[in-house]
């Protein structure tokens, strides 16, 4: 498997359907001979670990944490773990709620870093609508400012928000050169910051790196991310999150959204095909 170009690491905590969901999609959708995919499991229960256990196609790796932990540090160092045991030249991380829809998904994101000496990640910083209208804001923006130069230089609800925030590529699906990470030894653990790739994602741009973000309806064309699937399927996790926190009747909805997505997603269909996993 020495033509493998790229690592794909999904860090999973006590989501076996959705587990078994993403990897299927993952397994249909990509070449083996393409990637090596490493699954990093957090100290899951028996039903999760015998799935994966079961699975010859993957690298798996079991972690022991603290039941007290935080999850998106327990995310993170999972990340760094399965990093440790990366040789391909790019590495991508994703999300267990990162569902794929196409064969050539990889191909798109190699295709933006290939060959781009400069160019140390590739990725996207939301992929839902919200962060698609913002997206739109920005081009409003952009051509109000062309015909109204006295706009220029005044903040905008964009900037404030980008401000707060602070954008960086998400590990949903984040492709990174393997070589810059190893030579400024970074980590996707972020110190203090419930943030998994921040700082990583900083410290390639303070190295002169540019970090391209790709438009957020292009990534939805070659996959889906449910976004906080896990924090949803596990209840006990919500008093552990340090961001996010909602209201009984916010985290309905967004469960019911969810539910919708795999509907439309053909999710049943893909869960009842054990071919898929061989």
């Amino acid at each position: 498997m020495s033509a493998q170009l790229v690592s794909i690491l999904l860090p999973n905590h006590r989501t076996p359907e959705l587990t078994c969901l993403c990897l299927r999609l993952l397994h249909k959708h990509t070449p083996a001979q393409l990637a090596r995919v490493i699954v990093v499991d957090n100290a899951s229960d028996e039903v999760s670990l015998t799935y994966l256990r079961s699975l010859d196609w993957i690298t798996l790796l079991e972690r022991n944490i603290d039941a007290d932990s935080d999850p998106a540090q327990s995310h993170a160092r999972a990340l760094d773990l399965a990093l440790s045991q990366v040789t391909t030249p790019y590495v991508c991380s994703i999300h267990t709620d990162t569902l794929i829809k196409r064969g050539d998904w990889l191909d798109y994101l190699l295709n933006q870093i290939r060959g781009k000496s400069n160019c140390a990640g590739v990725g996207s910083w939301k992929l839902d609508t919200r962060a698609q209208r913002w997206q739109w804001i920005l081009s409003v923006e952009q051509v109000l400012q062309r015909h109204f130069p006295r706009l220029k230089g005044r903040r905008t609800l964009l900037r404030e928000q980008r401000h707060e925030t602070g954008r960086y590529l998400r590990s949903h699906c984040a492709l990174y050169r393997t070589d810059l990470i190893r030579r400024y030894q970074l980590s996707f653990v972020d110190n203090g910051i419930s943030s998994t790739g921040r700082c990583l994602h900083q410290s390639l741009v303070t190295q002169g790196h540019r970090m391209v973000f790709l438009p957020e309806q292009d990534m939805s064309f070659y996959l889906e991310h449910l976004n906080h699937a896990t924090i949803l399927l596990n209840p006990r996790l919500h008093r552990q999150v340090q961001y996010g926190v909602a209201h009984p009747l916010q985290m309905y909805r967004r469960q019911r959204r969810m539910r919708k997505k795999l509907l439309a997603f053909g999710a049943e269909e893909v869960l009842n095909d054990d071919s898929l996993d061989r």
